[in-house]
């Protein structure tokens, strides 16, 4: 595997990990506000974080770059600061993130809709607010639910393409991913083996990232009719 592989295959990595890990961190309250709220509304948040996953990865990139761009608002206030996102590695993670939060955020959902409202019922009674019986009472029970929707938004954010070629364009050692690398690759009559190189190693992350998201599913399903019958 020469040097522009591994430098591609890093970028990509870093990008999905950064890309899941932000998305993580609003994915957690927005599924806990979906599950545990009702309010005028609610209907509209839920529908928004569905919208990167129907919406073409273009029009989403496109959004973004209006936004985060040099000259766009959110764009010039974080470029003030020193933080740079468009046509950065950052960009590309901000990409992925946004795209694979909705594979995070409807997992996780279920999960706490799943919890026994009398459990909840009980702690509170006992004293316990809704963010002291959300870490010890949903936390162990919906992690597999948590994890299971970060390895399908990781799988997802390894392969965005759309989005993150509209807003960070495909600059080598940059924001060129796997899927950024496949495409360039293509247009190139001398790329086939290289292609075929990057779409095994896409193939292969891919398949281990939904393989452990399908095995946790599986044991939270497996252990929540254990205690179901017990």
């Amino acid at each position: 595997m020469n040097i522009d592989l591994i430098e591609t295959l890093l970028i990509s990595l870093r990008v999905a990990l950064a890309g899941m890990a932000g998305a993580g961190l609003i994915a957690v309250p927005v599924a806990f506000i979906l599950a545990r709220f009702d309010f005028p509304g609610k209907w509209l948040l839920s529908a928004i974080t569905l919208l990167p996953l129907v919406m073409p990865p273009v029009v989403t990139g496109y959004v973004l770059l209006v936004l985060f761009g040099p000259h766009g608002p959110l764009g010039s206030l974080l470029s003030s600061m020193g933080i740079e996102l468009a046509f950065r590695w950052t960009g590309a993670a901000l990409a992925a993130g946004l795209v694979a939060l909705p594979l995070i955020i409807r997992p996780l959902r279920v999960a706490l809709e799943a919890v026994d409202p009398d459990l909840h019922e009980a702690l509170k009674v006992a004293g316990h607010g809704r963010i002291s019986r959300f870490v010890k009472l949903d936390l162990p029970l919906v992690w597999p639910g948590l994890v299971a929707g970060l390895m399908l938004g990781f799988a997802k954010a390894l392969g965005e393409f759309g989005a993150t070629i509209t807003f960070v364009a495909n600059i080598p050692g940059e924001t060129r991913t796997l899927a950024l690398a496949v495409y360039t690759a293509l247009q190139s009559v001398e790329g086939e083996q290289i292609v075929w190189i990057l779409c095994t190693i896409s193939i292969l992350i891919s398949v281990l990232a939904v393989g452990l998201s399908e095995w946790l599913v599986a044991r939270f399903d497996k252990r929540r009719k254990e205690h179901g019958h017990a």
